[in-house]
């Protein structure tokens, strides 16, 4: 018998110290080698780990069988596995995988996006409701900067009577989303900085002291928390929409959908801010991780 979702609650609130006491496995190898298991992957990359580890936890306390096939690669190794239904349930980003399968997609927005992906899907494969959760480029500005200019979105910007200067990789400054792009979609005129260290700590400098006033850093980056830095939001989609959506094959039931649909709920910005941060300063596991925010939040 499958078990309630107060079970769930129960069995994932010990999980943590379970951990502790167990031997592990090879993460590539997976857990188990029943055929009727549900295999689950992640990239090669901490965040996604983290979050494929949760839908393996949340499945494992409602009674599935899972089988875990972590750190695969990139899109180019692993979509393939999903496409043939090799592998049953990944953590994945909306806009991104949307341009993998349909590159000249013109989508840009949130609704927009999901909509086209959900067309785009392969046979055999569908999208879950994606989460509020986006790791995708983003315009920041300080919490200070913010409250001074009341900037919620990009085109607040517009109010702001001082000068601009936007700082990011080089790259940026031809990019669709840089200085060019940012007038083009909201008419907003601005300088540029090159700080070539991708949104890291230097850029995060440079916002702080004020030498730049706006930086492209990653809406799921640990330092955006860390630093109280602002995300501004974007209408005009000038960031193409990258949305944490779990990609199911048929092995996937409704019962097991359901599930991974209560987890997606409660996966907030904040949240996904947050497991990053953990994993970052704290240098945990992505089970232990997992465990302890599955049994922080309030699963129907």
């Amino acid at each position: 018998m499958t078990p309630s979702r107060t079970a769930l609650r129960v069995v994932v609130a010990t999980a943590a110290a379970l951990v502790l006491a167990s031997c592990g496995s090879d993460p590539l190898s997976g857990d188990g080698d029943d055929g009727d298991a549900i295999v689950i992957g992640s990239q090669d990359y901490y965040s996604n780990e983290i979050v494929a580890e949760i839908y393996a936890q949340a499945l494992e306390a409602d009674g599935h069988e899972v089988d875990r096939q972590f750190r695969i690669g990139q899109r180019e190794a692993y979509v393939p596995e999903i496409e043939s239904g090799d592998i049953d349930l990944f953590p994945e980003y909306s806009g991104p995988l949307l341009q993998f399968w349909e590159p000249d997609t013109e989508a840009r927005l949130t609704d927009d996006v999901y909509a086209a992906l959900e067309e785009a899907t392969p046979e055999g494969v569908r999208v879950l409701d994606q989460a509020e959760a986006t790791d995708q480029d983003s315009y920041v500005v300080t919490r200070e900067f913010a409250e001074k200019w009341d900037l919620t979105t990009i085109a607040d910007l517009a109010e702001v009577t001082d000068d601009l200067t936007l700082g990011a990789n080089s790259e940026a400054e031809s990019r669709p989303n840089g200085p060019q792009g940012l007038e083009s979609a909201y008419g907003i005129s601005v300088d540029f900085a090159p700080i070539e260290d991708g949104g890291g700590p230097l850029t995060v400098k440079a916002l702080k002291d004020g030498d730049i006033q706006l930086a492209i850093i990653y809406t799921a980056d640990p330092s955006i928390r860390k630093n109280d830095l602002v995300s501004l939001e974007d209408p005009e989609g000038l960031f193409l929409a990258s949305h944490l959506v779990p990609v199911a094959s048929e092995n996937i039931d409704d019962d097991a959908a359901a599930v991974i649909d209560e987890v997606t709920a409660a996966m907030t910005a904040e949240s996904l801010l947050e497991l990053n941060q953990r994993s970052v300063d704290e240098e945990l596991p992505a089970k232990t991780i997992a465990a302890d925010w599955l049994a922080s939040v309030d699963l129907d």
